[in-house]
């Protein structure tokens, strides 16, 4: 399964990653990945000047990797989720 690189696509998984407890930032950065993660505070950095797939490999890579309680989410962000596990990110 592969993800469509729009901005929907980075939309849906920004609101996904606020609602499993991450606060999310844009910053300019020396990092390549396109995002870091402060693992105590549970803040998501993105390079903000990493092109549109970047972001989005980034971000569904991390939401992969995390636990998630899937009781926060609602029916739509547990059917993305879903997508999001059966999907092969690759940079």
């Amino acid at each position: 399964m592969t993800l469509s690189y729009t901005q929907h696509t980075l939309d849906k998984l920004e609101a996904l990653i606020k609602t499993l407890g991450f606060k999310l930032r844009y910053e300019k950065g020396n990092f390549k990945t396109g995002s870091c993660v402060l693992e105590k505070d549970r803040i998501v950095i993105v390079n903000k000047f990493s092109n549109l797939e970047s972001k989005i490999n980034a971000l569904a890579d991390l939401v992969q990797r995390s636990e998630t309680d899937e009781n926060l989410l609602d029916e739509k962000q547990k059917a993305f989720l879903y997508i999001l596990k059966q999907t092969k990110i690759e940079f």
